[in-house]
């Protein structure tokens, strides 16, 4: 039987896979506007010094694992041209207050 959604669970995964790496993204955020790019968690420092991973380097990891997922989406669905993003791009920063052009 076929779910309402017509979705192959090879679709239905990779989307659950992009809703968790965006989750993950705006976490890290949440703790770089908390806490700032080089923090880090101390206890995890106190642990692993050699390990110690700044928030800044958990945006970059999230970033980059969320990167990968959009590439697996790619077989789903088609992914914006260069030029739509630039169109994007410059929307987003006619509303914003901080941005250089």
């Amino acid at each position: 039987m076929q779910h309402f959604n017509n979705l192959t669970p090879a679709q239905a995964e990779r989307l659950a896979m992009l809703a968790e790496e965006c989750g993950e993204v705006i976490q890290a955020v949440g703790k770089i506007l908390r806490h700032g790019y080089d923090s880090y968690h101390p206890e995890e420092a106190a642990k692993f010094p050699e390990n110690r991973q700044t928030n800044r380097d958990a945006l970059v990891r999230e970033l980059t694992d969320l990167s990968a997922v959009i590439v697996m989406i790619e077989q789903d669905a088609v992914i914006v041209s260069f030029d739509a993003v630039t169109t994007a791009l410059r929307h987003k920063m006619r509303y914003t207050h901080c941005q250089s052009n």
